[in-house]
């Protein structure tokens, strides 16, 4: 991101409201998710989707041709802690090398809150899986929310908006965020295509995940602001 201009080429001082608005909101429907869970409340549509997935009648089955299930656990790993923290320790690694000390902090800060926050919410809720069809992935800890949804979401959004603000036109930059959002799409749907997560366990790892990405972004650009305006800041990378 360069420190040449005083204004972000993806930020507006009036986008700020409602930015925090949309932050809030996602925040809130993920809270309204696991509040139901606690209070033992479930969603028919879950079960609707899990068993719309699986053939009639042979529910070990999944629709689609052979290939489509094996995209689907290729497209699952791609959320999995395995590749998440490769892939972030790797960004953070070249961020640091390129002197871009901050976004490396804040790289991190976005795994390592997003597992944290995944990791506390699992066990306070401790949502079963579902037992509704067969598994088709291994899975041991609880369902609610979708690890892989949330982290993914946390660190493919912050890498895609990192990287969209040094890109030099706004096809460039929707291309980029677009990518991001496509992927964390992907892998939360696979989860529930594979019969490990719950559609609503999906959605509020979304949720989270998406509200931790743009928390930590914007974190970084106020951060940047504050340190340009005090002329703390210079562009070193040319």
């Amino acid at each position: 991101m360069s420190e040449d201009r005083p204004q972000s080429r993806l930020w507006r001082p009036w986008l700020w409201p409602a930015f925090g608005l949309f932050v809030a909101s996602l925040v809130g429907l993920g809270a309204y998710l696991a509040d139901e869970l606690v209070e033992g409340e479930g969603w028919a549509i879950d079960r609707r989707l899990l068993i719309g997935l699986r053939v009639a009648g042979d529910l070990q089955r999944p629709i689609g041709p052979h290939w489509i299930q094996q995209s689907a656990v290729d497209i699952s790993a791609l959320g999995g802690p395995t590749l998440m923290w490769l892939f972030g320790v790797s960004g953070l690694v070249w961020l640091v090398c390129r002197r871009q000390r901050a976004e490396a902090a804040w790289i991190g800060a976005s795994l390592i809150g997003a597992s944290l926050i995944s990791s506390s919410l699992k066990y306070a809720i401790d949502r079963p899986r579902p037992a509704l069809v067969p598994h088709l992935a291994q899975v041991t800890d609880s369902s609610f929310p979708s690890g892989h949804s949330l982290v993914s979401a946390a660190l493919y959004l912050t890498l895609a908006l990192m990287l969209a603000e040094d890109a030099r036109s706004w096809a460039a930059r929707g291309a980029i965020v677009g990518f991001g959002a496509l992927l964390v799409v992907l892998i939360g749907c696979s989860r529930v295509y594979l019969g490990v997560h719950w559609p609503s366990d999906v959605l509020g790892g979304w949720c989270f995940g998406t509200a931790w990405a743009l928390a930590v972004f914007a974190a970084n650009r106020r951060l940047h602001r504050k340190r340009f305006a005090t002329g703390t800041v210079r562009d070193d990378r040319g």
